[in-house]
C-alpha cells in the first residue's frame, strides 16, 4: 500500500477502536482522528513520548512533522516498517497497534528523523534526539547509521547500531541486538548487514563485518568474522552449521536452526 492507503486504514482502525472503547478516545482523537496526515501524526506520536522540557513537545513535533514533509520518501520507507510489523509479528494484527505503542516501530521513525538531520548538517540536534531516543526506548541507533526499507525490530529493548552500521531492506533483529565495533577503531568499523538477513535475540555482531543476503544468526551468538549468504551460524564465537533453506529468513522469522540441509 501506498503512504495514503496506509493513513486510511490507520485512520479506520482508530475509529473502530475508539467507538468500541470510549476510555481511548481521546488518545486515538488526539495522535490520528484530529490529525491531518501521516506526518502529522507521526510527529505528534513520538514528540508525546520524547519531549522534555528543554525543548518542549511542540517543538519536537514540528521538527519530526517537517523532516517527514521535506523528504517524502521517508514516509514510503515507514509504511513498509509498518507493514513489516503487521506481516511477521504474530501479536501484530493491525496498523494502528504498532503506530501507538510498539517500542520498535517508534524508535526507528525516530531514528528516520534523526538520520534525516544528521544527513542535512543538523548534527547536534541529530544527537539530541538520539538520545532521547535511547533514553525512552532503550534503543541506540547512531544517527549516521543507514538503515534500509522493510525493517522489523521485534521488541527492539536493548538494541544498538553504530555509527558505520548498514542495515539492508527486509531485515528482522530481535531485542538485545547489538551492531557494534570492537574497540576503539575509527572509521568504517561496525557490520553490514544485507538484505533479508534474521538476526536472533541477545546477538552480538561486531566489527566491520558482512553478513550475506539471507543469512540466520542464532539468539546469543558473538559473531567477528564474515558470514555467507543464506547460511545459519550460531555460538560464541558463532560457526557456520547449515545452509538455510528459505530464501528470506527475516519474512518468515523462523528461529529454528535445525532447519538446514548438511
Amino acid at each position: 500500500m501506498n503512504v495514503e492507503e496506509v493513513w486510511l486504514v490507520l485512520r479506520q482502525e482508530a475509529e473502530r477502536v475508539a467507538a468500541k472503547e470510549l476510555i481511548l478516545s481521546k488518545v486515538l482523537s488526539e495522535f490520528v482522528l484530529e490529525r491531518d496526515s501521516l506526518p502529522d501524526a507521526l510527529g505528534w506520536r513520538l514528540a508525546a513520548r520524547l519531549g522534555r522540557s528543554s525543548v518542549p513537545e511542540q517543538d519536537l513535533r514540528e521538527l519530526i512533522r517537517d523532516a517527514f514533509l521535506e523528504e517524502p520518501g521517508l514516509l514510503e520507507t515507514i509504511c513498509l516498517d509498518l507493514q513489516a510489523v503487521r506481516e511477521r509479528d504474530p501479536a501484530c494484527n493491525d496498523y494502528l497497534s504498532p503506530f501507538l505503542y510498539f517500542k520498535g516501530f517508534q524508535a526507528l521513525v525516530g531514528y528516520r528523523a534523526a538520520n534525516y538531520l544528521w544527513r542535512n548538517d543538523r548534527r547536534e540536534l541529530a544527537q539530541y534526539l538520539q538520545s532521547l531516543i535511547a533514553a525512552v526506548y532503550t534503543v541506540d541507533i547512531h544517527p549516521a547509521a543507514k538503515i534500509g526499507c522493510g525493517i522489523l525490530l521485534d521488541h527492539a529493548t536493548g538494541f544498538v547500531a553504530g555509527e558505520t552500521t548498514v542495515i539492508e531492506d527486509d531485515v528482522s533483529i530481535l531485542h538485545e541486538v547489538t551492531l557494534g565495533g570492537t574497540g576503539k577503531e575509527r572509521g568504517d568499523r561496525h557490520p553490514k548487514i544485507r538484505s533479508g538477513v534474521l538476526i536472533g535475540a541477545g546477538a552480538k555482531i561486531l566489527g566491520n563485518v558482512e553478513i550475506g543476503e539471507g543469512a540466520r544468526i542464532g539468539a546469543c551468538s558473538v559473531v567477528l568474522k564474515d558470514v555467507a549468504p543464506h547460511v545459519s551460524v550460531a555460538g560464541v564465537p558463532a560457526k557456520e552449521i547449515g545452509k538455510v533453506q528459505d530464501s528470506s529468513p527475516a519474512l518468515g522469522m523462523d528461529h529454528n536452526l535445525l532447519d538446514f540441509n548438511v
